[in-house]
């Protein structure tokens, strides 16, 4: 069921709302803009009701606020006002809101408006869900990793805390491609995909697909000594998995892992470490593959084997 938010400071009229849209909807109700405010950030809504006149923070300031939060701004707003002049209603639309009722409420038009915008809602959740999401393996794509990389990066350097990023490459992808076709390529690079994400539970932590046979994966917290032997642990993973290989270049399917930890500066790139756990994968290849290489804090590379 959907769940709305109706923030209006008049508890008949928020009541005459919920009698509407109770019945096909989870209802929660804020009293005060302030409250509106946590709750939308807190809660997980389709859609906010928003009376406009209100003590305190009124609803076009909220609605600023709204627009202003990365986890509110693309919710749907619906202003509920008794204020008829076209500048309101302008400034309102202005400011991001998608949609007007009117008081008295009229209760054919509050649910076929409620419904129309919580339908367009959830059309473009799914469009941007596809547009950031690998279709072969259900990950995150390369665009996504993209968009959400800087986010964590810049999060990670205002808390001062240790962030590693790695990048994880199947070996010889292409002797197992001429052997076996790309079907059964496509089927271990999912399985693969699937084995590292099992591995990766904790809400800091993020898996893409960057392309191909390669796959980045950054985590939050844990000191290169502990990054690097997770990562061993998930290498371990995949070649326990004992997908054959083709013969002449290795008994299983393996991944070979190489991977940077770093305190973040809000002046750092992200591209740079990056490149730096490229460079590391590029290491764990040349060392004879099926093994994770690791730059610590201090510059200091860790070798598995």
């Amino acid at each position: 069921m959907e769940s709305l938010l109706i923030v209006d400071d008049s508890r008949l009229q928020a009541a005459q709302l919920k009698a509407i849209l109770e019945e096909e909807y989870e209802i929660t109700v804020a009293q005060t803009g302030e409250e509106g405010l946590r709750l939308a950030k807190d809660g997980n809504f389709s859609l906010i009701l928003l009376d406009v006149v209100m003590p305190g923070m009124n609803g076009f300031e909220l609605l600023k606020k709204l627009q202003e939060e990365i986890v509110t701004q693309s919710v749907p707003v619906i202003l509920i006002t008794s204020l008829s002049d076209v500048q309101n209603e302008q400034y309102g639309l202005v400011l991001g809101a998608v949609d007007y009722i009117t008081k008295p409420f009229r209760p054919l038009i509050v649910k076929a408006r409620v419904n129309t915008h919580i339908k367009l809602y959830n059309y473009r959740r799914q469009v941007e869900y596809q547009s950031r999401t690998d279709q072969l393996t259900g990950i995150p794509n390369r665009r996504q990793h993209d968009q959400y990389s800087l986010t964590k990066w810049r999060e990670a350097a205002r808390l001062q805390v240790p962030f590693s990023i790695c990048m994880l490459d199947i070996d010889h992808f292409k002797a197992y491609n001429d052997t076996f076709g790309h079907p059964a390529g496509d089927k271990v690079i999912a399985a693969v995909a699937k084995t590292v994400s099992s591995c990766l539970k904790r809400s800091t932590d993020f898996l893409a697909r960057y392309g191909g046979e390669e796959f980045v994966a950054f985590l939050m917290g844990d000191n290169s000594r502990k990054a690097f032997e997770h990562l061993k642990r998930i290498r371990q993973a995949v070649e326990d998995l004992h997908i054959p290989h083709a013969p002449e270049v290795s008994q299983w399917v393996t991944v070979s892992i190489g991977g940077t930890t770093v305190i973040p500066k809000l002046e750092g790139s992200y591209d740079f470490q990056l490149k730096v756990a490229d460079a590391m994968l590029y290491d764990a290849k040349k060392l004879g593959r099926n093994r994770v290489v690791w730059v610590n804090e201090n510059t200091e590379q860790l070798r598995e084997k």
